[in-house]
């Protein structure tokens, strides 16, 4: 008992990351923390799903209506598993207006659900500001899992140089950090934005925007994304990071034959 003990502790998380499930047990007794146990139980989700990914793919579907037309239609993304299964759908809800006007700084809501149409994870964007030069009103998402009950947020952090987020809890305290590189237009390659420890000096997981070829990426806005964390990371941060991937591609892989 003592042996598979100190190998449950081994494939447990740092001290750093809170409330992460424990893989040998079941979701009710996996966590300590209440919260994060009754958003375990609350998900309608197999514990073959989300609690134990460690890659998640995120594809987003081709519009034909906007490549033909050269206008913003919402987004809609497949959210898949490591071999290519498709676990979860999430479809972008916003006005017409704020798609021509707002453009890529529109406020939506993103609706994720399961394989039974059953909505499982709800991610709201308000209207932010998006540039180096103005520290103030940046982005920001609002994470809930299940709908109704905020478990997270993505927010950006002012830097002239670097793009940078946290990842927070409930509270707003930040729990991690996310430092994309300087150019993001990945032309001829993959773009990585790195999850880290608050003090950066631990990266412990990845976002990636997969290159998809030059034809794709100046002719329709299918983006395919990468999102590389431990299996026993904490569900709701694997939530947050959904929304943290959906909030990268409307800030810096958006674009529309309008607009070239």
């Amino acid at each position: 008992m003592a042996s598979k003990d100190a190998h449950n502790q081994r494939r447990g998380l740092p001290s750093f990351l809170p409330g992460a499930p424990d893989p040998d047990q079941s979701l009710p007794a996996s966590s300590s923390n209440p919260g994060n146990q009754a958003w375990q139980l609350s998900l309608p989700l197999p514990s073959s799903f989300l609690p134990t990914l460690d890659l998640i793919i995120i594809h987003q579907q081709v519009e034909l209506l906007g490549i033909i037309l050269g206008t913003e239609t919402s987004n809609k993304y497949e959210i898949k598993n490591s071999l290519g299964q498709r676990i979860y759908f999430a479809v972008e809800e916003s006005i017409c207006f704020n798609r021509t006007f707002c453009s890529t700084l529109r406020s939506c809501t993103l609706r994720i659900t399961d394989n039974s149409g059953r909505e499982v994870i709800t991610v709201n964007r308000p209207l932010r500001c998006n540039s180096c030069w103005c520290p103030c009103y940046l982005q920001e998402l609002e994470i809930q899992a299940p709908p109704g009950t905020i478990v997270g947020y993505v927010a950006q952090k002012w830097d002239p140089f670097l793009p940078k987020f946290t990842i927070q809890n409930a509270n707003k305290e930040d729990i991690l950090k996310i430092v994309g590189p300087c150019a993001t237009c990945g032309c001829f390659g993959d773009v990585d934005f790195e999850v880290k420890t608050i003090n950066e000096k631990l990266t412990i997981g990845k976002i990636s925007k997969y290159w998809s070829g030059f034809v794709n990426d100046v002719f329709t806005n299918a983006d395919n994304f990468g999102i590389h964390v431990p299996a026993d990371l904490d569900v709701t941060v694997k939530a947050a990071m959904i929304g943290a991937c959906f909030l990268f591609d409307f800030m810096f892989f958006e674009h529309s034959l309008a607009g070239l």
